[in-house]
């Protein structure tokens, strides 16, 4: 069983970057969630720790203790940028990181610049770094820091409120943290009792499968409502999923 932690940065009493009617600490947390919902329902052998998972404060130091006592085999650490001037995605590494932690640095950084090209124009890609951060120097196991578009570039603000953006953004640290750790996709059979799936088409075309249960049929939300040029935004903290024509 491969031990994943996940580090949703700032909570609490500490916002972390606040600009154009975005707050860090919120945006961070909610991909947290879903990272770690995805991670564990798709993939086999794999558990998803969290420092938070509502919006709480932790000291950095406690952080990485948790981590460190949990045995977890790497850890990432999410954040929201500020203050970069034109913005952009950037990863970093401890100045004095193991071949091992810049190994999962250049998969997830690859990964995420990935997913976000699919979805966004001109996002920049700031580069793989190095720096004397704590969340990745006192972590004794691979570990990595992202920075995920800047909340007071106006740019980055207007794709952190596509929710297509933020579904990049965790897929691609889903992607990344499989790849690295060789996960292994879960058989459709595990995922969706076979007996129970219903192939769900709109006007026609087959868009996802949905479930049966107890004669109710449940269907992926967001398959649906894109197919019919809907937008779905998924709150994960509040468990809540809102569809805007």
């Amino acid at each position: 069983m491969k031990k994943v932690w996940i580090d949703a940065g700032h909570g609490g009493k500490d916002p972390g970057a606040v600009a154009n009617g975005l707050k860090e600490k919120d945006i961070v947390l909610s991909v947290a969630l879903e990272i770690k919902k995805r991670l564990e329902t798709n993939y086999d052998g794999v558990q998803v720790l969290l420092s938070r998972s509502t919006d709480v404060f932790l000291e950095l130091k406690e952080r990485t203790n948790l981590a460190n006592k949990a045995g977890a085999d790497i850890l990432v650490s999410i954040h929201g940028n500020a203050g970069g001037g034109s913005g952009g995605f950037e990863t970093f590494r401890y100045i004095k990181a193991s071949a091992t932690s810049a190994a999962l640095q250049n998969v997830l950084h690859s990964a995420i610049m990935d997913t976000l090209n699919k979805v966004a124009v001109g996002v920049i890609d700031r580069g793989q770094k190095a720096d004397n951060l704590h969340m990745v120097r006192e972590s004794k196991m691979p570990a990595v820091l992202t920075e995920n578009l800047f909340l007071d570039v106006a740019t980055d603000a207007a794709k952190l409120k596509k929710d297509v953006v933020i579904q990049a953004i965790i897929d691609g640290h889903v992607i990344g943290i499989a790849k690295y750790l060789g996960l292994k996709k879960k058989e459709e059979g595990n995922q969706v009792n076979r007996e129970n799936k219903v192939a769900v088409f709109v006007n026609g075309k087959k868009v996802a499968d949905g479930v049966l249960d107890n004669g109710t049929t449940y269907t992926p939300a967001r398959a649906v409502a894109e197919a019919l040029g809907a937008t779905v935004v998924y709150d994960a903290v509040r468990k809540k999923v809102n569809i805007t024509k």
